[in-house]
């Protein structure tokens, strides 16, 4: 089934380097490989040549010779009216067509009312597209057949996972396909039944990111596994470090490290391809909110780097809102069927309405206008946020800025984090210190960080952001002059 894009579709993952040769060459030879790898499905409309410019920022001539060059090798097609669509091609090489055949080889709480709450994770609830959605939800209802009233695919609705995956082929330049994948209630649901999956193929230790969300080490636990912690510098996870764990499943947060920001370094995704090639490891990919970038290019899926050996989990809870309980996991081959089966077991999975009225909601473009509006939002809380940081406490402090929707704030050195997470709950602001995502007890550590604020802005306005910084100053220096 071809994904019929409203409006061109979303953006499509092309990254230029300015110093490495003509723009135009970079464009075709980016746009030939998605269509070769079939992560770009025969019949999908291209962007067109205006808005595929403004987005990379080059000349429109330039985008219009590309695809006039694509179309002349036959890559793509072109008719009055219908846009540029990717061509047919004849089947061939090792990866997989749309349907299915030939595998790859692959704090506490303030005494007073809350005036900030750097909660880490929230995204914009004020902006969540609740008319979009009550449309959405309303042709589901309008235009679904009686006989999909039933029980759905044990996988989760067909028409989600084909749009899920086509969107992930097309914007994070991964090469899953509907088969590949599940849909759940949501990130956690989605992990707990992939590491109880790879427990059942006999994996018994699972590294993680430290700092890192601590959830996921209780959620390894009750599935069966050992979970062991796996120092992350400036870089991203130290997968030398990993290589002395034993470990053969690693679950990271690689395109905006949770909590540090930091993005794994090109060297890094090498040598993490390389580790799970070695240990016949799995590789387990956080894709919490990759969608959210600044001042840097898109980094792509670690799926597409090693699809037989990486798990991409997803959800809509930053991108949407977390009320809308609906997630997906992208699998290799020989986990999706253990993974369906934790699934049946737990529960009958998401309400398949509201399935298919996701899937509506991306396929019609109304997805991607939301992801447009609420990335200049967060952009502009951003600079505010930078911009007070730096005024209250020097340049330099505030790291992990170019994505995502939180930073973290280095403290000066001497000053206690958590009495200065307690004592801004007492000025009305709320704020986790970097402890709070520890492995060891605050002061245990066996590689101690300097202290550090994880600041979350997605649901923080301009005003707020303001005022909690300020106020966070005055706690900081209030905890600096206390014997």
């Amino acid at each position: 089934m071809t994904v019929e894009w409203a409006r061109g579709g979303p953006d499509l993952l092309v990254t230029l380097d300015r110093g490495a040769g003509p723009l135009g060459i970079q464009i075709q030879d980016q746009l030939r490989a998605a269509i070769r790898d079939q992560r770009l499905g025969a019949g999908e409309r291209l962007p067109s040549t205006r808005r595929l410019a403004e987005r990379l920022g080059v000349s429109r001539g330039t985008v219009v010779d590309v695809y006039e060059q694509l179309l002349a090798e036959g890559y793509v097609e072109s008719a009055v009216g219908s846009g540029t669509r990717v061509a047919t091609l004849p089947v061939g090489g090792p990866v997989r067509q749309a349907t299915g055949v030939a595998a790859p080889s692959y704090s506490a709480s303030p005494s007073r009312p809350v005036e900030a709450d750097f909660e880490y994770g929230i995204p914009d609830l004020g902006s969540v597209p609740l008319s979009d959605w009550s449309w959405a939800v309303s042709e589901a209802t309008r235009t679904l057949p009686t006989a999909e009233l039933g029980d759905e695919d044990p996988a989760g609705w067909r028409r989600l996972r084909e749009v899920v995956t086509a969107y992930h082929r097309r914007v994070r330049s991964g090469c899953a396909v509907a088969e590949d994948a599940v849909v759940v209630s949501g990130f956690r649901q989605g992990l707990a039944f992939a590491l109880a999956t790879l427990a059942q193929h006999g994996l018994q230790r699972i590294a993680l990111e430290d700092p890192g969300p601590r959830e996921h080490d209780v959620i390894a636990r009750r599935a069966g596994l050992d979970p062991v912690p796996v120092p992350v510098d400036d870089h991203g996870l130290d997968v030398d470090r990993l290589r002395e764990t034993r470990a053969r499943a690693v679950l990271l947060t690689p395109a905006h490290q949770c909590p540090t920001g930091v993005a794994l370094g090109p060297s890094r995704r090498r040598d993490l391809v390389a580790w799970a090639d070695e240990v016949d490891g799995v590789i387990l990919e956080d894709d919490y909110d990759a969608e959210f970038r600044y001042d840097r290019q898109p980094v792509g899926s670690l799926q597409g780097l090693d699809p037989a050996r990486v798990i991409a989990l997803g959800s809509v809870s930053k991108t949407l809102a977390p009320a809308i309980r609906l997630g997906w996991v992208l699998a290799p081959p020989r986990f999706v069927a253990g993974i369906i089966e934790e699934k049946r077991l737990s529960s009958r999975g998401a309400p398949g309405l509201d399935q298919e009225a996701l899937a509506l909601l991306m396929e019609s473009g109304r997805f991607d206008r939301h992801l447009r509006r609420v990335r200049e939002i967060y952009r502009a809380r951003r600079d505010v946020l930078a911009a007070e940081a730096e005024l209250a406490f020097g340049a330099g402090r505030l790291h992990g800025l170019a994505a995502g929707c939180h930073a973290l704030l280095r403290l000066p050195d001497g000053t206690s984090e958590s009495a200065v997470v307690a004592t801004a709950a007492t000025m009305g602001v709320r704020v986790n210190g970097l402890a709070h995502y520890r492995f060891a007890p605050a002061g245990a550590e066996t590689e101690p960080r300097p202290p550090a604020l994880v600041l979350g802005f997605g649901n923080v306005s301009e005003l707020q952001i303001r005022r909690g910084i300020r106020t966070l100053a005055k706690a900081v220096r209030q905890t600096l002059q206390t014997p």
